[in-house]
């Protein structure tokens, strides 16, 4: 351990020796001595040393190897922290501005993931000290920044909640903040003073920097955030930054989203583009962040076609930020649009294919219920936008490739609700009263497993299409002006309800000896525990809403097999009752 008079020995050695004569082991002595001051809590002194103009010379030369102690004293909120950031203010005003910027890049890349956002919200006020002073490669520096720091930022947990955000436990709203101070100083450089665009190739590739930040940071933090503009917040006004940045560097939202304008060298890759995109759809359309500033020129499909893009690709995602925002990108895209006025040509695209794909697999598969809830709304207002030969064309899709129940009862229902829309006066169209809906019809009133048919599983979809046969049958004759249409629905009634009658038969034959052996199985096994009773055999393997009967307790099973045989009753009854119209029809044409 040296002593004082060693000490300033060495200083004066330090500001008496020209710098190209300065050795590595100078640099690490005088990083030592400066750890040393603030280990012992001498911040002030080395402050005073720091400052003291016969020292310049020697902070001039070696002053950027304090650098990371000093930061890390600050990062961990020790005493006299004004001493710290003093000096380090006075060494980004001092010291070889090249040299400051390769240590504070160093400082972010070895960040301890624990002191991220304490780290970065420390330097990123140093970082444009030291990117003012830079006379040549500033853009590129300024690009190596935004890239370290959006680098460390996406590092960081994404709040979820209101409360959490409020908390900011892992600081990303604090480092966005400063993100949105930085990013805002550094558009700026790229316009005059007098606000005319500098064309210069500096400012080109300034521009290009910044765009590649932006559409980095739409992606990560800001396509896994909450936003919305209700609600102020950190994430909010960051991705408002980002929105007011991408026109102030000359980049067109709208080229940007519905003409990919982005240079190659500003993309991740193709999906991350994309995703990034979306955000961008979604902040402009969704949140209406600087929507008063964009092209009203465009027609409410061409903006719909657009996005689909965008939609499809967040509908596909498996987290719910990203689903809740296709979801409301979707909504918000075809309330614009006229009912009744997309064509059967869209349907040919395949994001117009995809997207309601992805509607269905939510409305099926995802275990949200107010997702499943926002699919549902979402689903029924794209069937609301086709026009009549677009729905024929969708409902045909959906009843070949839903391959669930339950969507196909919904589809079942719009179709009833068509063909009422269809009998209206001025309304009638070949789709859903001529020949044309004989097709559909075939589809709708079809058992695809034969007699085979689980009825239980497909009670919801066998339902409606007997809803939908009786409706179309109590309708008056002159209603279906064509005979070979009547004719052909006679048909198409006698091959599906002959079928039904045999599936009805052999299902209750199967649930009822099904219930019948569970009952004895019950009173042979009343006196014996649970889990005995349920190594016997009961139920097969007979599949209700994803879940295995045999898999229930005996109770829920006699509750399940009772309830199968009631819907089987009632499946019936329809069935008479569909006979029955059928007969008074024939007694009133004889």
């Amino acid at each position: 351990m040296m002593n004082e008079d060693q000490v300033n020995d060495i200083i004066q050695r330090w500001r008496e020796t020209p710098e190209e004569d300065l050795k590595p082991e100078d640099y690490q002595l005088f990083k030592s001595l400066g750890t040393a001051c603030l280990t012992g809590g001498d911040n002030a002194q080395l402050l005073t040393f720091v400052q003291d103009e016969k020292n310049q010379g020697t902070v001039k030369s070696m002053g950027c190897v304090l650098m990371a102690p000093l930061v890390n004293e600050v990062v961990k909120k020790e005493k006299s922290l004004d001493y710290c950031q003093a000096a380090i203010t006075h060494l980004t005003r001092t010291c070889r501005p090249e040299e400051l910027l390769h240590s504070l890049l160093e400082l972010i890349e070895d960040i301890d993931p624990s002191a991220i956002s304490e780290t970065i919200v420390a330097l990123v006020p140093h970082f444009q000290t030291v990117l003012l002073r830079l006379d040549e490669r500033k853009a590129a520096c300024v690009g190596l920044v935004l890239s370290a720091l959006q680098r460390q930022v996406s590092r960081l947990p994404v709040p979820y909640t209101q409360q959490q955000e409020e908390a900011d436990e892992y600081g990303l709203c604090r480092c966005c903040a400063a993100l949105a101070e930085f990013t805002k100083s550094s558009a700026e450089e790229v316009k005059r003073k007098d606000g005319n665009y500098i064309n210069a190739a500096e400012d080109e590739e300034l521009r290009t920097e910044l765009l590649k930040f932006c559409m980095m940071s739409l992606r990560e933090p800001l396509l896994e955030a909450e936003l919305n503009r209700d609600r102020k917040s950190s994430l909010l006004l960051f991705a408002t930054e980002i929105m007011v940045t991408l026109p102030a560097i000359q980049q067109s939202l709208s080229e940007l989203l519905f003409f990919s304008s982005l240079k190659k060298s500003t993309l991740m890759d193709s999906r991350q583009s994309k995703e990034s995109r979306a955000c961008l759809a979604y902040l402009l359309f969704v949140q209406l962040i600087t929507i008063d500033s964009f092209p009203t020129v465009f027609s409410p499909v061409f903006v719909l076609q657009c996005n689909m893009e965008y939609i499809n690709q967040l509908l596909c995602s498996q987290k719910e930020s990203h689903l809740l925002k296709g979801l409301a990108l979707c909504a918000k895209s075809l309330e614009s649009v006229q009912d009744h006025s997309l064509p059967v040509s869209l349907l040919e695209l395949k994001s117009f294919y995809t997207v309601p794909q992805n509607l269905r697999q939510i409305l099926t598969d995802c275990p949200m219920q107010h997702l499943r809830e926002s699919g549902l709304q979402v689903f029924q207002l794209f069937i609301n936008k086709l026009d009549t030969e677009a729905k024929h064309t969708f409902f045909r899709c959906m009843l070949k490739a839903s391959n669930h129940a339950g969507v196909e009862s919904y589809i079942v229902k719009n179709i009833k609700n068509q063909v009422e829309f269809s009998m209206q006066p001025g309304n009638a169209n070949k789709w859903f009263l001529g020949e044309e809906f004989l097709s559909l019809l075939g589809l709708v009133l079809h058992l695809p497993q034969g007699a085979e048919t689980d009825l239980l599983s497909s009670m919801d979809r066998v339902m409606e299409s007997l809803n939908l046969l009786r409706y179309l049958l109590i309708r008056d004759k002159e209603l279906w002006s064509n005979t070979d249409v009547w004719e052909g629905l006679g048909r198409i009634k006698d091959k599906y309800l002959k079928m039904l009658r045999v599936c009805i038969s052999i299902s209750r034959a199967y649930y009822s000896a099904e219930l019948k052996a569970l009952r004895e199985d019950q009173k042979l096994k009343a006196k014996e525990t649970r889990d005995a009773a349920r190594s016997n055999r009961l139920v097969r393997s007979i599949t209700v809403k994803h879940e295995k009967v045999s898999n229930m307790s005996p109770e829920v099973q006699h509750q399940v097999l009772q309830s199968a045989l009631v819907t089987f009753d009632l499946m019936e009854s329809l069935t008479v009752r569909i006979e029955e119209i059928t007969e008074e029809r024939l007694k009133i044409q004889n």
